[in-house]
This record gives C-alpha cells, structure tokens and sequence, in this order.
C-alpha cells in the first residue's frame, strides 16, 4: 500500500504544534538520525543531539504554557521554508528569530535557528 508523504507546509505545521504542546517525540517525528539543525552554538545532528537541544529548550525559555509566540512572515517554496517570528518568554524576549527547513521525503533534513534574545533585567 503507497503512502503519501506529508507536504514541505504540513511538516512545518506539524513541527510548530508539536513544539507549542512541548512534545518531545512529536517534535522528534519530524526528523531523521541524519538530520541536522545550525544554531548560534553550532551544528547538531542526529536524533539523540535534536532531542538534547529541545530538552534545552522546552525546560526554559520555550517551556510550554510559559511563552507567547508570534509568527510574523512564512514563506514555503518547493522544499523549503523560512519563518520569521517573535516570543515574549518568561526569562528573555526574542525579539527576532528566523528559521529555515530544508524537508526531504516528509521529515526535516536541514533547520537553521537564529535568534536575538533580549534578557529580563
């Protein structure tokens, strides 16, 4: 039985709600052990890397139920999207961050995350 594969836009949308319930193995869903995410702090690759950066994240600043999160542009083309958006968190404000995926064969192949951070006083 064929199965179809999700669409570049529907594995975004699913990142971004698996990411607002804080679910690690939803999040994890959307990649692969040869995928990679470039960050301010370098590359990451593969499933176990992925997760410890989530595990990061989603115990502080994007800890579910503690951030407001606003999407400002999205743009899909082919296999790529760039979103840009903002966060008011509990310890710090993003106040702008810019990320691209790369999906290939329904899962994300490449992430790149740039954010600038505004730490509360």
């Amino acid at each position: 039985m064929a199965t179809q594969l999700m669409t570049t836009r529907e594995v975004f949308d699913h990142h971004i709600q698996a990411l607002g319930k804080g679910d690690i193995e939803d999040l994890l869903s959307d990649y692969t052990n040869d995928s990679f995410v470039i960050g301010p702090d370098g590359v990451v690759k593969g499933l176990a890397a992925i997760r410890a950066t989530f595990d990061i994240y989603l115990s502080g600043l994007l800890k579910p139920g503690t951030y407001e999160f606003s999407l400002d542009k999205l743009h899909v083309e082919g296999d790529t999207v760039l979103v840009m958006w903002h966060a008011k968190c509990m310890g710090a404000d993003i106040t702008f961050a810019a990320d691209t995926f790369i999906v290939r064969n329904g899962k994300i192949a490449v992430q790149t995350f740039a954010p600038q951070l505004n730490f509360h006083a």
